[in-house]
């Protein structure tokens, strides 16, 4: 945590800041290593401090390394001005995108002579680039979930309901290491594969369906995402065009991903061919994500995408045709970007599956 602790410094620094106060979950495990449920983190130039309470002093103790430790009382609020008070600090940067408006009405009218300035995205361009465990985490967090996949395909079959399916890959998941999913499986079949983000159902799969699987694990605290979309039963012509014009933008999108491209550029790539094939109306999504701590982060791969993507940056490219009362098709790979180009993560198959 030392070289994080370093570049945050230098971050508040240039930005003129005194301290950072950090309490979202994915950012305070970032700087501090605590994989709990409360904890508050106040780094200033020069020390670096873990507020909790008692049900969490062990724990902090051994995952906080570096930094100190205080047990806050009964007023969380009266410890922390007693922490920014002895430390001097005058401008405290904040979380505008995660504190709650009473939070910061409370932490406002408590620090008198404090000035709660926001952070602007400094912790999300620190986490924007993965290190290799971070890398080696993400990766084993797709393994998992192509496994994942590969089991599911011999388990779906018409007459079960979609909520099997994601209790299912669920389950598969957490016993090969897993300690829970990215997000509430997308297990949508026929009419409801037209949502994107169609959550899992009782809804019966019937033959002659699209089943669309977009799920993903975490794995010491970092997330994978894929999607594929299979067809129970054989797909007719109409089916099959609508899946290889998804499946043509995805991978076309995904040999532009590479450094030095923006991420509005990848979209377009896909946005063309999936709109030359008269579907334009049918994908209203951006094309991508970061993935890491959090399954959506920086960058994004979108037609307002202005990053420039870079080496070690970890991103999905995931391109989707939905149509209303129909069906939709989604396939999404989870992209490490390297020096040379990328590398895919996800490893499971993407020609039709016809089950």
């Amino acid at each position: 945590m030392e070289k994080r602790l370093a570049v945050l410094r230098e971050k508040l620094a240039a930005n003129n800041l005194s301290a950072a106060f950090i309490y979202s979950k994915e950012n305070r495990r970032y700087i501090s290593g605590f994989t709990g449920s409360t904890g508050y983190v106040i780094v200033t130039a020069d020390k670096a401090y873990f507020v909790t309470d008692f049900r969490y002093r062990d724990q902090a103790q051994q995952q906080c390394v570096g930094f100190e430790v205080i047990i806050h009382g009964s007023s969380l609020i009266c410890q922390l001005k007693e922490t920014l008070s002895n430390s001097n600090v005058k401008t405290l940067g904040i979380e505008e995108g995660t504190m709650t408006v009473a939070f910061y009405e409370n932490l406002k009218s408590s620090l008198d002579n404090v000035e709660l300035l926001p952070l602007k995205g400094i912790m999300d361009e620190l986490r924007l680039y993965k290190d290799a465990e971070e890398i080696e985490n993400i990766a084993k967090a797709a393994a998992i979930a192509d496994d994942a996949f590969t089991h599911i395909l011999s388990f779906i079959k018409p007459g079960i309901r979609e909520v099997e399916v994601a209790v299912e890959l669920e389950y598969f998941c957490k016993k090969h290491g897993a300690a829970e999913m990215s997000f509430d499986s997308i297990v949508a079949s026929g009419v409801r594969s037209s949502l994107p983000h169609g959550v899992f159902s009782q809804k019966v799969i019937n033959n002659g369906e699209f089943l669309t699987l977009d799920f993903g694990c975490v794995y010491n605290g970092y997330c994978s995402d894929m999607t594929r979309t299979v067809f129970v039963g054989k797909a007719d012509e109409k089916q099959k065009k609508i899946y290889n014009t998804v499946l043509e933008a995805q991978q076309k999108a995904l040999e532009q991903i590479k450094p030095g491209i923006l991420g509005k550029e990848v979209d377009k790539i896909a946005r063309d061919i999936i709109t030359a094939a008269g579907y334009g109306e049918n994908f209203g999504h951006g094309l991508g994500h970061g993935v890491g701590l959090a399954v959506h982060e920086e960058p994004r791969l979108s037609p307002l995408g202005e990053r420039v993507l870079e080496a070690n940056m970890v991103v999905t490219d995931e391109p989707g045709i939905y149509i209303a009362e129909y069906g939709g098709v989604r396939i999404e790979d989870l992209v490490l970007i390297t020096e040379e180009g990328n590398r895919v993560l996800s490893k499971s198959p993407k020609h039709l599956i016809e089950l």
